[in-house]
């Protein structure tokens, strides 16, 4: 299918409403497994779209991948091929559309981003022309121009810095439990704590998926599990090889605007909510030591202790105030670790798999800014029965080549 015929489906069911489906469709019974913002997407437009949606969660929504990510909708540099690039482009115009439909908490304005290595710089530069070429109106401005971008960041006059104007953010625990609650309006059941433990088949086919809280009737499954390990392996039958890593992230107290945009600073993320708080993303990642690793075994969302979880936080903090001198005010509200479901080829997995075709997997990283299109994409794929091409990249029985996007 091309994008022109994917537009056209698009904007045809969304004229239609949730009004317009046969009485088989209607009676489609789809679990979602995973309430975080892949999760909350699929199960709106699966809901908007006439099936009848469970959801569940081990333990709530948006508590894990969702709640530990920068939340940067972008289609950026990064974005490698170009079909990937595209893809992430449509998203983020998907999010326009979501934003006003929901009232999501969504802060456009755009993105700065540069690196303190001269060789970096010149590269970015490069990517930025390339971003240019392929309709993203982004481009190198310095000291002066940043000035006016982000007046209270500390910026060196011999550098220049991407400016990526179409980059937002969203805060994605709120932006989830809206999505989670449309859906609801809907007619769709959310579950939790209620945990994924196995699937009854007959003849082949799903009959019901079972939960620690009960089993539930089910024509098809999505795993939208993020970072969970060896889900797809036991349910779908199928290996999903990741490199799954941590992340951390603060958020501060409310406080005063300081920024006004996405700041990618060498060391530190940086963005301001509309409520006030900065939330700083770490770059470097976790030390690759044996003290680290056994810490990290279990995949911990949380740190040992409190006072561990300040300490990671005033070192974030004493990054970013070299920056943005004005945040050495700021209270830390919240430290949390981030583990981001991330296959090793860098790209999303979407579609049913081989092994069990009424199991639809959607893991992935850059969750946050593929969620719209994802949601729009597995509905029409489950509910209409439509195969769409611009899927094919992203099958889970794919062959993975280890390559490092990020």
């Amino acid at each position: 299918m091309d994008r022109r015929t994917l537009l056209k489906l698009l904007a045809a069911t969304a004229l239609a409403g949730c009004n317009t489906q046969d009485d088989a469709t209607k009676d489609l019974k789809v679990v979602v497994a995973g309430a975080g913002i892949i999760g909350a997407s699929i199960a709106y437009h699966l809901a908007k779209a006439g099936a009848v949606v469970t959801i569940i969660d081990k333990q709530g929504p948006a508590t894990h991948a969702s709640r530990g990510t920068f939340a940067w909708i972008n289609a950026t540099w990064a974005k490698q091929p170009r079909s990937y690039h595209a893809f992430s482009q449509s998203s983020v115009a998907n999010w326009h559309d979501l934003h006003h439909a929901l009232n999501l908490p969504i802060r456009w304005g755009g993105s700065l981003e540069w690196f303190e290595n001269p060789e970096r710089e010149t590269k970015l530069a490069t990517q930025i022309d390339e971003q240019v070429e392929w309709g993203e109106p982004a481009r190198m401005v310095d000291a002066a121009e940043f000035a006016i971008l982000e007046p209270n960041v500390v910026f060196n006059p011999g550098v220049t810095a991407a400016y990526s104007p179409n980059d937002g953010t969203v805060d994605p625990v709120l932006a989830t439990q809206k999505l989670l609650a449309a859906a609801e309006q809907m007619g769709a059941t959310l579950r939790y704590p209620s945990e994924l433990t196995n699937v009854e088949l007959a003849n082949g086919r799903l009959t019901s998926v079972e939960t620690s809280s009960g089993s539930i009737p089910a024509d098809r499954l999505v795993l939208a599990t993020g970072a969970a390990p060896d889900i797809a392996a036991r349910i779908a039958g199928i290996e999903l090889p990741q490199r799954t890593r941590p992340g951390v992230i603060a958020i501060t107290e409310p406080m005063p605007r300081l920024l006004n945009r996405i700041v990618s600073a060498p060391g530190i993320h940086m963005h301001q909510r509309d409520d006030g708080r900065i939330v700083l993303g770490e770059q470097d990642g976790v030390p690759q030591n044996e003290a680290h690793a056994l810490r990290l075994a279990g995949r911990p969302n949380n740190f040992p202790s409190p006072e561990l979880a300040q300490e990671h936080a005033q070192r974030m903090l004493a990054v970013a105030k070299t920056f943005a001198p004005g945040i050495a005010a700021a209270s830390i509200d919240d430290v949390y670790i981030g583990w981001r479901p991330l296959p090793i080829d860098g790209h999303p997995v979407i579609g049913a798999s081989s092994n069990r075709p009424d199991t639809y997997i959607a893991i992935m990283h850059s969750g946050v800014t593929l969620a719209p299109i994802v949601g729009q994409l597995a509905a029409l794929e489950l509910v209409d029965g439509i195969e769409v091409d611009s899927l094919d990249d992203y099958r889970p029985g794919r062959v993975f080549n280890e390559i490092k996007r990020y």
